[in-house]
């Protein structure tokens, strides 16, 4: 890919792939992190990505590993936290406008990136196998467990924010 065409693909799905990771992530300023990320590993290896063979995909998938990856980091920093007492405490957005975000968390991370892939980046399942390396039938079983979940957490949301606290 020439610089020409790689700065035309940044330009056309920088958006699209923010959009995406952000509800993989829950974070606006995560996803952007991520995305921005991915596209500076993906320069490097520009001369080797070909528009036939799904740029985009590559750039998504190394951005949701990154996400995750960044989560991993941030929950152990959290447990470190707590064994040695919480920083002060902030003030948070209201409640209601963050049900969803808290309860996609809830989730597993691979039941809320098959849900993110699916239901956002409207990939179909063979698609969604191929970027995260699992078999089609166990993208099945986390979307059909991310939906049944999804539904329970959602028709309880006062229980997501009593619980809210317990994801950080």
């Amino acid at each position: 890919m020439t610089e020409e065409e790689f700065t035309e693909f940044y330009r056309h799905s920088v958006h699209r792939l923010t959009g995406q990771l952000y509800v993989v992530t829950g974070d606006l300023h995560e996803a952007q992190d991520v995305v921005q990320e991915a596209f500076v590993r993906a320069w490097g290896h520009r001369r080797s990505l070909d528009r036939d063979r799904a740029p985009e995909a590559w750039v998504r998938t190394v951005a949701g590993r990154l996400a995750i990856s960044r989560w991993r980091r941030a929950r152990t920093a959290a447990r470190a936290w707590r064994r040695h007492g919480d920083p002060a405490a902030a003030d948070g957005p209201d409640p209601t406008s963050v049900d969803l975000a808290v309860a996609l968390r809830r989730l597993s991370e691979r039941q809320r990136l098959c849900a993110a892939l699916f239901y956002v980046c409207d990939l179909p399942l063979a698609r969604i196998a191929e970027e995260t390396g699992l078999a089609p039938g166990t993208v099945k079983a986390h979307l059909s467990r991310a939906r049944a979940a999804l539904a329970q957490h959602l028709d309880h949301p006062s229980e997501l924010r009593e619980h809210a606290d317990d994801l950080h």
